[in-house]
């Protein structure tokens, strides 16, 4: 018996759900760290096998993690894994950020190597699919939603890849980024990482790289800064700053969550906040479901308004249960400690699968959102940031 997705029980009348799947078809839904469109159930057994095999080659859980990521990707391009299209056109996702990977695999791997890969792959997908566009201003993600079609935003985490030269902004902007994080969990030339014992705040060199995105029109992301980063950064920016994918320290403690202080720094930017998925940053309860992130949104709401309020899911992982038991040594490669709980199982119930995405349309008509606020929360809230800084 085939698996249901999006129909988890938070007993909605039979007219509260009608009136969330109309909003759910007909809304621009953004999610602003997307790790999809596939996961664990989409990796066949052969796949797996390719998997273990080039993991066997080269001995590196970062290389094995990133492989697992890629391959739906690269076997699309090869016309080999229709479940790349399905499962994204199944969430009902309109746009969603395209990671590009500048982390290094070994120490003396090249970031910005291995960002040129990523970004290769990346704009083969639309060069390729006919369902799948690029989108370098708000106007794109719109057209799509008319088309019936997907689009995608180049994002990067970090900015190991651009190293100490600023001139390569202007060219990832050429390229079609629009949205790159300062630091992802450690201390970099820009700034402070949220897992670091001191949080230096934005450094020289950093302030010169908020400008130029700025001037460029690059959205400045903020969610893995270290709290001095974060405060630092909303003051720096000239246009509105992003966490793309964070929760409410108000809430839950937790280095990767942001409080109350730091949301308003944002908001004050005229900013955004994506609200992820991921059960250690929410809850320690035993059964975490889909109503801890929810949770999440209603505080960050009531701390800054909906306006500010959005998605960045960052969960589910698009790779096998074979590459879990590495992930948690990724991690830990990019500077995430035993606080990260990725050892531990991380999927919320409601929330296991990109399928699921209906889910959160459901419970915010559950929690009594108006039409406008869930629109504004499903997408429209960051196109408007978008917008404003891209275009």
């Amino acid at each position: 018996m085939s698996e249901v997705f999006g129909r988890h029980d938070f007993g909605l009348s039979e007219a509260e759900e009608k009136r969330a799947a109309h909003l759910h078809e007909s809304s621009i839904i953004i999610d602003t760290l997307f790790q999809g469109p596939c996961g664990r159930r989409s990796f066949t057994s052969a796949m797996v096998e390719r998997l273990k095999k080039q993991y066997e080659r080269h001995r590196s859980a970062m290389q094995a993690v990133l492989d697992a990521w890629s391959m739906p990707f690269r076997m699309a391009l090869d016309g080999e894994f229709p479940p790349l299209r399905e499962t994204w056109e199944a969430s009902g996702i309109t746009g969603a950020s395209r990671q590009t990977i500048g982390f290094p695999i070994t120490p003396e791997s090249d970031p910005y190597a291995q960002a040129m890969e990523w970004y290769s792959l990346h704009q083969a997908q639309f060069d390729r699919f006919d369902w799948l566009d690029k989108a370098l201003v708000a106007e794109d993600f719109r057209v799509a939603k008319r088309a019936g079609k997907r689009v995608g935003f180049l994002n990067s985490q970090n900015t190991l890849d651009i190293g100490l030269q600023l001139d390569r902004l202007d060219q990832f902007h050429r390229f079609g980024m629009r949205m790159i994080q300062l630091t992802y969990n450690t201390v970099n030339h820009v700034g402070g990482g949220s897992y670091d014992r001191v949080d230096c705040g934005v450094t020289n060199f950093g302030s010169k790289v908020i400008d130029r995105m700025n001037g460029l029109g690059i959205l400045v992301d903020i969610s893995h800064c270290g709290r001095q980063t974060t405060l630092d950064a909303c003051k720096l920016s000239k246009s509105p700053v992003v966490a793309s994918h964070t929760a409410a320290w108000g809430l839950f403690e937790h280095v990767r969550n942001k409080k109350d202080d730091e949301l308003r720094a944002i908001a004050d930017t005229g900013g955004y906040v994506g609200i992820y998925c991921l059960r250690q940053f929410l809850t320690d309860a035993k059964v975490p479901s889909i109503d801890a992130f929810l949770d999440h949104v209603d505080h960050v709401c009531d701390v800054v308004g909906w306006e500010h309020v959005g998605i960045g899911s960052d969960w589910p992982v698009q790779q096998p249960e074979w590459t879990d038991r590495l992930f948690a040594t990724t991690m830990g490669e990019t500077g995430a400690d035993s606080r990260g709980g990725f050892d531990a199982p991380r999927s919320l119930v409601g929330f296991d699968d990109i399928r699921d995405f209906p889910n959160i349309t459901r419970g915010l008509v559950k929690r009594g959102y108006s039409d406008e606020q869930i629109r504004g929360i499903l997408g429209e809230n960051f196109l408007r940031v978008f917008e404003a800084v891209c275009g």
